[in-house]
């Protein structure tokens, strides 16, 4: 079966920033993306967790995109608008796709 090379691109930002980001990402013509709640991790400030917390508003998501390399840049500028000003970690793999015509 043929692959087809794509990026996937993971962005991990503040749960109350996720509708900001997803239509930064739409307006920028990025469509498809899902997204994940994030229960807990360590980072530069030590570890932390969501369990306790009352709203999402201080929890953390990821939103993930898979797209062909052709757009990965107007993606970037889009998230690093939105990602810049907040906590949040961005990351770019190599991944192939048997669908291409989906991404």
């Amino acid at each position: 079966m043929k692959t087809h090379k794509a990026k996937r691109v993971v962005i991990t930002i503040e749960a109350i920033m996720q509708k900001r980001l997803t239509d930064t990402l739409e307006s920028a013509g990025v469509t498809g993306y899902s997204i994940l709640d994030v229960i807990g991790g360590s980072g530069r400030s030590g570890p932390w967790t969501s369990e306790g917390q009352i709203s999402r508003a201080s929890g953390m998501v990821q939103v993930i995109c898979i797209i062909r390399e052709e757009r990965l840049d107007t993606l970037m500028e889009a998230a690093f608008d939105v990602v810049d000003k907040h906590i949040g970690v961005v990351t770019i793999t190599d991944v192939e796709v048997l669908r291409a015509e989906r991404f």
